[in-house]
């Protein structure tokens, strides 16, 4: 080691110890591991399943009780940046990236067919690499049909649900739904192509935007990470086939249905009442079928989180620590 390099290694140490008289620079490299190692932070993996790549953020101690987040079209698991350290505190914390979203592989939709029921599976057996038995889970937009199908699948597994802005019932489906309808029943391109216009920026502004009490308070980090990924060459096709394939849940509502009142998971109702897309129209049918339902509309559009966020961690955690198993 030369003197020159030992000089300045002294003069460092020497200014940390000034800078802090009671701490010696062993303790001081102890505390900056600790900050370093807050179970609270998410780490960004991913698991090769049937050979695609999915990526997941995963906080929190895994043997404490499991919390699954699903997420919505058009965006990732990026909704839950500020919910997950939250939650981690005192739960494991999972929540993945559907393939053609986020950080996750996405295939070519010529070579992959893009389906509510192929997620699903693909996002159970993630949880089962992971080892995870039981979990409560977070249904948002898309997340709902996805986490309804692996309710119906295994119904023993769920310990709860976290519903915001997700649908099951066809009253939810309201004039906003006719171009897909349209589509469903022809899926032909004089029906498909109108609904690229939903995937430009505007669209992606408007979803985030639309029913908030102040539009200025919800970040356009959002817009930008939403419209980088929906703007991959490729990523229109897959976007048409969910869109067409979002007709299939529908005829799975009453399937569902029968399973909220034959099972009667737990369930915290978290709902964005100026959302456009899923109205409130979606949340109320929820009160025939689930008994044990703690029932909240915001005063928010699609995205609640983004000024919600707080309200629903804390309600989160209420509902979850009563609920949620070991």
């Amino acid at each position: 080691m030369s003197y020159a390099f030992k000089s300045t290694l002294s003069a460092s140490l020497l200014a940390l110890v000034i800078a802090s008289p009671f701490m010696t620079p062993s303790s001081a490299m102890a505390a900056e591991t600790v900050v370093r190692s807050d179970a609270t932070q998410a780490s960004f993996r991913s698991e090769i399943i049937d050979g695609q790549s999915i990526a997941y953020r995963e906080a929190g101690d895994p043997s404490n009780p499991t919390v699954l987040l699903l997420h919505g079209f058009p965006t990732s698991s990026h909704m839950f940046r500020n919910l997950i350290p939250e939650l981690a505190k005192d739960y494991h914390v999972i929540a993945p990236d559907y393939l053609g979203y986020g950080a996750s592989d996405m295939p070519d939709a010529a070579d992959y067919e893009y389906s509510f029921a192929n997620t699903a599976d693909m996002i159970t057996q993630l949880l089962d690499l992971k080892n995870v038995g039981n979990y409560s889970v977070y249904l948002m937009d898309y997340g709902a049909p996805v986490g309804f199908r692996m309710f119906a699948e295994h119904p023993e597994r769920v310990s709860g649900f976290i519903i915001q802005n997700g649908n099951a019932y066809e009253e939810g489906l309201k004039q906003f739904w006719d171009p897909l309808k349209a589509y469903w029943a022809d899926p032909s391109a004089e029906n498909g192509d109108p609904l690229r216009g939903f995937l430009g920026i505007d669209a992606t502004k408007w979803q985030f935007t639309h029913g908030t009490q102040n539009s200025e308070a919800i970040s356009p980090d959002n817009f930008w990470h939403v419209q980088y990924l929906l703007d991959r060459p490729g990523n229109q096709e897959v976007q048409l086939e969910m869109f067409l394939d979002y007709g299939t849940n529908v005829a799975e509502y009453p399937k569902w249905q029968a399973l909220f009142r034959e099972h009667q998971p737990p369930t915290l109702l978290m709902w964005g009442k100026n959302d456009h897309i899923f109205p409130a129209d979606g949340a109320h049918p929820y009160k025939r079928d689930l008994e044990n339902l703690e029932f909240h509309l915001l005063d928010t559009g699609h995205f609640a989180l983004e000024e919600y966020g707080s309200e629903i961690a804390s309600q989160m955690i209420e509902f979850l620590d009563e609920n949620a198993k070991p």
